[in-house]
């Protein structure tokens, strides 16, 4: 899908986040073109006045870089996440580098930054993250089966390119974790033997928003995988295939 596109100015960037760890987070746009069916940032479409479908529109904030340099002259020191309620490496991203200039701008101020997406353009700026004070690059990978990836996920990048970057972000030699959230189905052996010898540490979440995807759950028979007791035993094997690692279950 190619997503509608408005080029906006905002006011401010470098917002306060509820995500433990993390006193800020930096969305560079709005909205977000992998169109993934669970997203909770949906809800962001009640702020915007945007009635289209998610995955649809994406707001450029073409000022952020300006606005950020500014709000971090007077902000304290703590960690950033970038982004929460968008992917700051979605396709346009490449056009338009937004991303990479607010690393920029973090690389001179020397704040502790936290990058989560699904994208393997992340790759394009390894030059600035290596640099960058206490960073990390979290891969989101839900699955190990391209099938769900397309159904639950359906623009966003392939599971193999994913796993490509994370092992690349590694050997780079910049600490990267996996977040397998919400998970979906899967062979939990398999997808840990493909990202433990590339991951520092691994978060597990489950699927939180089932109103928005019971229905795909139904359409394709895994119903089972909404489970409790099911998802319990899958999160059991999977820890225990990724043992050693560090992982942390959300919820």
């Amino acid at each position: 899908m190619n997503p509608g596109v408005n080029e906006i100015a905002v006011k401010t960037i470098l917002s306060k986040s509820g995500i433990p760890g993390r006193k800020y987070c930096i969305n560079p746009y709005v909205g977000c073109a992998h169109a993934c069916r669970y997203c909770y940032a949906t809800f962001m479409k009640r702020f915007t006045g945007h009635i289209e479908p998610w995955g649809s529109f994406v707001d450029i904030k073409m000022n952020a870089p300006e606005v950020l340099r500014r709000q971090l002259k007077r902000a304290e020191k703590g960690g950033i996440i970038m982004s929460s309620v968008t992917d700051p490496y979605q396709p346009l991203e490449a056009k338009y580098k937004l991303t990479r200039k607010c690393l920029e701008i973090l690389l001179l101020f020397k704040f502790p930054v936290d990058i989560l997406t699904k994208s393997p353009l992340v790759l394009r700026d390894i030059d600035i993250i290596s640099k960058l004070k206490d960073a990390q690059v979290g891969l989101t990978i839900t699955t190990d089966d391209e099938k769900m990836r397309k159904i639950f996920e359906p623009d966003a990048p392939s599971i193999l390119s994913r796993i490509n970057a994370l092992k690349k972000l590694h050997e780079a030699g910049i600490p990267t974790y996996v977040f397998t959230g919400p998970l979906l189905p899967m062979d939990p052996e398999r997808l840990a033997r493909e990202i433990k010898p590339y991951a520092d540490s691994v978060l597990i979440d489950r699927m939180n928003y089932t109103g928005k995807t019971e229905w795909l759950y139904k359409k394709y028979d895994i119903g089972k995988w909404l489970d409790e007791g099911f998802i319990d035993d899958i999160i059991f094997r999977l820890r225990k295939s990724l043992s050693p690692a560090d992982v942390s279950i959300i919820c």
